[in-house]
């Protein structure tokens, strides 16, 4: 089954989208790390299973869609794992901790759910904390051009959708410290949503625009193309 649902994937992304995938070479060697996305639309999450050929990964979806039956039997084959997104979710959060212990790679979108208004949202700190307690390695990836009104006015065309995809260089963050806790998580996870920012479209970036640790990434590709 799922190396149908992988050929089914393929073949639809391919029929209505053209999809341009940089970075590879940023990819860790070895499973078990963490992969930071951005989230435009609902297509983001089916490209993980197009751009990524070792399908030993799995996603956090919102609970609600655990009620379509469907979805939840689609969620079976495709790895998801089914989060409350409004309340601390122990029983999920020991699973991605499980499933990252055995080499999987968890694939996640910091802010929770796609942004509607296409620009980012602020990230939610879950992703940060495991990643700074568990010391995974962390690859930030953008996704731009997978906006829905991108998607469904292309459809109407019968155009194919341009999205990238790009992935940048693996991180790590520094254990929690005791003290002050709140705001260094908040710090940590600024710096995963900020190395995703700096490589979408400016009109993408949304509430971290005017963040400061964006614009020294910024400031760091200005001076790098000088050179």
């Amino acid at each position: 089954m799922k190396r149908f649902l992988r050929w089914l994937i393929r073949a639809v992304l391919k029929l209505i989208t053209k999809i341009d995938v940089v970075g590879y070479e940023n990819l860790p060697g070895k499973d078990g790390f963490v992969i930071a996305v951005n989230h435009l639309g609902i297509l983001d999450a089916p490209m993980a299973y197009y751009a990524l050929d070792d399908w030993n990964l799995f996603i956090p979806v919102a609970e609600k869609w655990e009620l379509n039956p469907f979805l939840k039997w689609l969620g079976k084959h495709l790895n998801f794992i089914f989060v409350d997104r409004f309340n601390p979710d122990l029983k999920a959060m020991r699973e991605m901790i499980k499933r990252m212990s055995e080499g999987q790679t968890l694939v996640i979108a910091p802010e929770g759910t796609r942004a509607r208004d296409e620009k980012m949202a602020q990230g939610k700190p879950g992703v940060a904390y495991l990643a700074s307690k568990m010391g995974w390695d962390i690859v930030p990836v953008s996704i731009s051009g997978s906006e829905d009104r991108l998607l469904w006015g292309n459809l109407k065309r019968l155009r194919r959708t341009p999205i990238r995809l790009m992935a940048g260089k693996p991180f790590k963050l520094p254990p929690l410290p005791k003290e002050d806790r709140e705001r260094i998580l908040q710090e940590y996870t600024d710096e995963i949503m900020c190395r995703i920012a700096v490589m979408l479209p400016e009109r993408n970036r949304g509430f971290y625009a005017g963040h400061p640790r964006l614009k020294e990434f910024l400031n760091n590709q200005l001076e790098q193309s000088l050179t």
